[in-house]
């Protein structure tokens, strides 16, 4: 075991890599349950605050400079730009089956809410905490980690109301402890990072029109392979799968949102062809556009009778 912390240690020290979250435009923050290991599972960091829950799994867990062993249950706040990882060693081939709940949520989005829901403002000492990182134990631990259980099951303001009831109960606990140092500096490339902000801040304002690969290579002065593995681990996404999800997002909102007819959609947000449009939108909703609005519309009328 010291020559495996060994190893993780001088692994902390290397930049770790840039996680770009995608929230989509329907929510307020990001819930999922990833198996384990999986591409994203790596030594990163994020401006999200994450909300982290190991459910069924032991190993290491890396966050800033504090390295320290976890179990079934363990759950962590992680602040913004503060590095983590959680290590389980497996066997080759191996894979352990929804081991973490993972919650990112935008810190700014909170406090710009609390100028209008003022009582939002009880939140900011546990930011201001959680940009060290915490590891909660006890009682909070047992009820937050069922709470971000159920969040699975829910949806809509179901979720978000038990989002709020999660960061009052870990924002009053006292049942935490503060894990990376006071002074601790993380190693951040920060050349790498400034290079994907400025890709994905491009691809964002042009996705829906025609982007050529090997054009935004070239803004950055890169061959069409070198900027695909750049992009793919700085993002966790391929380009293609990026624009396709920035895509299917902006096509979601319209469906949702506007009564425009699924063809123009489809034009609007880049697609030059409905087949291909119902094709990745299936893929990335599990459903047609024409279904995804039914059920949108079907969910406002629900909201308006109660």
């Amino acid at each position: 075991m010291p020559t495996k912390l060994a190893s993780l240690s001088k692994l902390a020290t290397k930049p770790p890599v840039f996680e770009h979250i995608m929230v989509e435009p329907s929510e307020s923050f990001l819930w999922r349950c990833d198996d384990y290991p999986w591409e994203r599972n790596v030594w990163n960091y994020h401006p999200e605050y994450e909300i982290h829950l190991i459910r069924n799994a032991s190993g290491v867990a890396l966050v800033g400079d504090h390295i320290g062993h976890f179990g079934p249950g363990h759950l962590t706040v992680v602040g913004s730009g503060l590095p983590h990882d959680w290590v389980t060693v497996v066997a080759p081939g191996t894979r352990i089956l929804q081991r973490d709940i993972v919650l990112q949520f935008d810190p700014e989005r909170i406090r710009s809410a609390a100028s209008v829901l003022p009582e939002l403002a009880q939140v900011d000492a546990f930011l201001k905490r959680g940009l060290r990182g915490l590891s909660f134990h006890g009682e909070t631990q047992r009820v937050a980690a069922g709470m971000l259980e159920e969040m699975g099951r829910m949806s809509a303001l179901a979720r978000l109301s038990h989002f709020l009831r999660l960061l009052h109960l870990l924002s009053v606990s006292e049942d935490y402890e503060i894990l990376s140092s006071e002074t601790f500096t993380p190693n951040l490339d920060v050349s790498a990072l400034a290079t994907i902000q400025r890709a994905l801040g491009f691809i964002h304002q042009n996705f829906n029109r025609e982007i050529a690969l090997s054009d935004i290579a070239a803004m950055f002065g890169m061959s069409e392979t070198a900027f695909s593995r750049f992009f793919k681990k700085n993002t966790g996404n391929t380009f293609t799968e990026h624009v396709t999800i920035l895509r299917v997002a902006e096509a979601c909102k319209l469906l949702s949102d506007t009564t425009t007819a699924i063809t123009d959609i489809c034009f609007e947000v880049g697609y030059s062809n409905i087949s291909n449009f119902n094709r990745k939108f299936k893929e990335r909703r599990g459903m047609t556009p024409s279904r995804y609005r039914e059920l949108a519309r079907r969910r406002t009328r629900s909201r308006l009778a109660v």
